[in-house]
């Protein structure tokens, strides 16, 4: 387990702060159990379709949201945990925790990567279904008009036997999709 100092993790976290945060890529996507990693054949289009205008209870869609961070500091920058939340087209996506502890050394970037799952069906109940269907075909690859991403991220640091949270969120602003 990663512990800093007091005057180290507040240095980490000022450093943290600091750092560009920019999208990189999305691997590892899948719907309803579909791997779509590698986009789309022809023969899953229409399935894909399908499951998202039909009547299922559910429709998981998982992904790894790969973010580049890049340390212009003089120090290193790292946190110990770090909660999140993602907005996209102004729907409140999903939200979790980021377990890890992740570092960059000054001057470097590195990926940050975040794990993510949500179930269609559930957006759906409280947002418009097509506003979301629109979102879940940018994933895909599949829509005319873009998507605005944000990922708010909240990094936490360990100080001796003390955690401590950012008072404030990390806001990381990007579009995707869209042809």
């Amino acid at each position: 387990m990663m512990t800093f100092s007091g005057c180290a993790a507040l240095k980490n976290a000022y450093n943290l702060a600091n750092c560009d945060y920019r999208y990189h890529s999305i691997a590892n996507l899948a719907i309803s159990d579909m791997n779509v990693a590698n986009g789309l054949t022809p023969l899953m289009i229409p399935k894909v379709l399908a499951i998202l205008s039909g009547n299922a209870s559910s429709i998981p869609l998982s992904f790894t949201l790969n973010m580049n961070v890049k340390n212009p500091n003089s120090g290193a920058a790292a946190f110990q945990s770090m909660n999140y939340f993602i907005t996209i087209d102004d729907i409140r996506f999903t939200s979790g925790n980021f377990r890890q502890p992740f570092h960059v050394d000054a001057g470097d970037t590195k990926i940050l990567p975040m794990d993510i799952g949500v179930d269609i069906m559930e957006l759906m109940k409280n947002n418009s279904r097509s506003a979301v269907e629109n979102i879940v075909k940018n994933f895909l690859g599949l829509s005319n008009t873009a998507s605005k991403v944000t990922v708010h991220l909240k990094p936490s640091f360990k100080v001796g036997e003390q955690t401590f949270t950012s008072p404030v969120y990390i806001p990381v602003d990007f579009t995707f999709g869209g042809k």
